[in-house]
């Protein structure tokens, strides 16, 4: 299983850190050792001091599938959830100022949280689905997948020109504007339409 997750997929997003709106899919990947499930905590990383939370509909492959094309997409995922991509901000920040690549700041342990993934046909609309985020109580994102520069389908029909995806390999597909830095003791509620789907608490 691996994580492929797409940056700046949100006009606003991209505006909020200063960031050209992308002509194709910003991608890279997070390994298994990422993810933070079954609502665990989230414990703040010595190695950085400026972690942000990212808020991200997430989308689970089930079919292997290489140069898929568009019109077939639709039968290469089966569950959507919801995930938070923690970044460290400040390493990133230092990476992007020399050209480096990203991974350091955004592949770290636990940095990938992941909720319990619905059927997708529990949904009426995939490029219809409402999501958001509340810290401390407080709605602090909220999107909608019509909003994504590149939907799923879109995603998927690029990705697999390079990459060939695997049944259970998971697709971050980026996050609405409203970023913020993590404090130890915040608490993150993630919710598709009215449902939680997961808790972390920062420790």
């Amino acid at each position: 299983m691996k994580i492929i997750a797409i940056g700046r997929n949100y006009i606003d997003h991209a505006k909020e850190l200063n960031n050209p709106v992308p002509e194709s899919p910003v991608i890279f990947m997070k390994p298994d050792t990422a993810i933070l499930k079954d609502n665990k905590d989230f414990y703040y990383p010595e190695f950085s001091s400026d972690v942000h939370y990212e808020c991200e509909l997430v989308f689970r492959i089930c079919n292997e599938g290489k140069h898929v094309s568009l019109k077939f997409a639709h039968k290469y995922y089966d569950a959507i959830g919801l995930g938070i991509d923690f970044t460290a901000r400040d390493i990133q920040a230092k990476h992007k100022e020399k050209g480096l690549p990203w991974e350091l700041a955004k592949a770290f342990d636990h940095s990938a949280v992941i909720s319990n993934l619905m059927p997708k046909e529990e949904f009426e609309n995939i490029n219809n689905i409402n999501f958001s985020m509340k810290r401390n109580d407080i709605v602090v994102q909220s999107g909608n997948s019509k909003d994504m520069i590149f939907d799923i389908d879109s995603l998927i029909v690029y990705i697999s020109k390079f990459i060939t995806l695997r049944k259970g390999d998971l697709i971050y597909t980026g996050t609405p504007v409203g970023v913020g830095s993590i404090q130890i003791g915040d608490k993150f509620d993630g919710y598709i339409e009215d449902k939680l789907m997961f808790s972390t608490q920062i420790k």
